[in-house]
């Protein structure tokens, strides 16, 4: 940290309040680049107070090397203003937050020391929203999606599987035999690929019954340990006592958590790592129910220690059939994803560059009372598939 000077005295008076009512974070730094003002949501996203913050430098405020900092010292050279969206901003107690920045001098003359405004605009609320209602609207074309294969294909399926059958029973030649019970293998496979594919289109009732998160989680990991690919993984399970029961469907989340599990399992490799599993309520993201009041939520989070994810495959890791593993099927984060989703909650996958991956899980105490729409199919749409799967109709 740099030298101090004489700290003033804290910011008072009716400019302050002004500030502190602005919605966005205001900070005001001297022409030496020290804190003169600052307002009190600047102080909520830097974690910081305005009886601490004058006097410091926008760096002692910020991580090392921050954009914000670098525009702030940018715009003390040229006097023109600039602005940066999306920035992230990473912190040493809460949860990363993404920002924009806007950033002007006190003065345009040269021959004048400048000190430097800077605006910070708080997004990750506003990006949250739009990322959940881009999940909702993708769930939905995965269920018309899945109804209009399934229709296709599992008609078709049927009458391949048979005619196997029958080659199998009438011919006598061994390899005509190997070749149909190879055949029906494959429809079998094809079919159960159909069938996992369904989940995005059935509108499945959820049973709700009070469910202790912490023993859904060592249950899965007890299903984990006994993997052959879980023999050099450590599994640290940081979990925190005070998480009340929740209404959920159990057996739903024990197939989210393993799956979820499962794939940092693999990413980590033979060689192992450490598989950290922390829970915690989560005070900034609430869920609102259908009465409109808010939600409490709680955030399961699994960290491994393996290479990450490519950025460029990061936001299509959830596609169905999407997969880096030659033997996957790219369902599980997709079908974890729904019934997430089907529970009111939100799944958001994280990763730095040879640094792991974190794949949050924020669910509410009360699925029951959340607003479950998204992934779901109109009812009428799933009750006219039904019909023409009776029928055995064409589209």
């Amino acid at each position: 940290m740099s030298p101090m000077p004489k700290r003033p005295r804290p910011i008072t008076g009716e400019l302050q309040r002004v500030l502190d009512a602005i919605l966005d974070g205001v900070l005001v730094l001297s022409c030496e680049g020290r804190v003169e003002r600052i307002n009190a949501e600047a102080c909520r996203l830097l974690e910081t107070s305005a009886e601490i913050a004058p006097g410091h430098r926008l760096a002692d405020l910020v991580p090392s090397g921050h954009p914000v900092d670098t525009l702030a010292r940018e715009v003390e050279k040229t006097r023109r203003p600039i602005v940066e969206d999306d920035v992230s901003l990473r912190r040493r107690f809460g949860s990363p937050l993404q920002i924009d920045v806007a950033v002007s001098a006190t003065t345009e003359d040269p021959g004048e020391p400048a000190g430097v405004v800077v605006v910070l605009r708080d997004r990750t609320t506003f990006n949250t929203l739009r990322e959940e209602a881009t999940q909702r609207e993708q769930l939905v074309s995965y269920g018309h999606i899945a109804a209009g294969i399934a229709h296709e294909v599992k008609n078709p399926l049927g009458g391949i599987r048979g005619a196997a059958e029958l080659l199998q029973l009438r011919s006598d030649d061994e390899r005509a035999q190997r070749t149909a019970r190879m055949i029906v293998g494959e429809v079998d496979r094809i079919t159960a690929l159909v069938d996992e594919l369904m989940v995005f289109a059935r509108g499945e009732s959820l049973a709700f019954e009070e469910q202790n998160l912490h023993q859904l989680l060592d249950q899965m990991t007890l299903l984990l340990e006994a993997d052959s690919l879980a023999v050099n993984v450590l599994f640290d399970r940081v979990y925190d006592p005070s998480i009340p029961d929740i209404r959920a469907d159990g057996a739903r989340l024990k197939q989210v958590f393993l799956n979820l599990a499962r794939n940092a399992v693999q990413a980590m490799g033979e060689s192992g790592g450490t598989l950290t599993i922390t829970t915690g309520m989560t005070l900034r993201h609430r869920v609102v129910g259908e009465n409109g009041r808010p939600i409490p939520t709680v955030a399961i989070t699994f960290e491994d220690d393996g290479p990450g994810i490519p950025a460029e495959i990061l936001d299509r890791l959830a596609t169905p059939f999407f997969t880096t593993r030659p033997k996957g099927t790219g369902l599980g984060l997709a079908v974890s994803r729904h019934w997430v989703n089907r529970h009111g909650g939100r799944l958001q996958i994280e990763s730095d560059e040879d640094c792991g991956a974190r794949v949050r899980v924020v669910l509410p105490l009360d699925a029951r009372l959340a607003a479950t729409a998204s992934g779901k199919l109109e009812r009428k749409d799933v009750a006219k598939y039904e019909r023409k799967e009776k029928k055995g109709e064409g589209s």
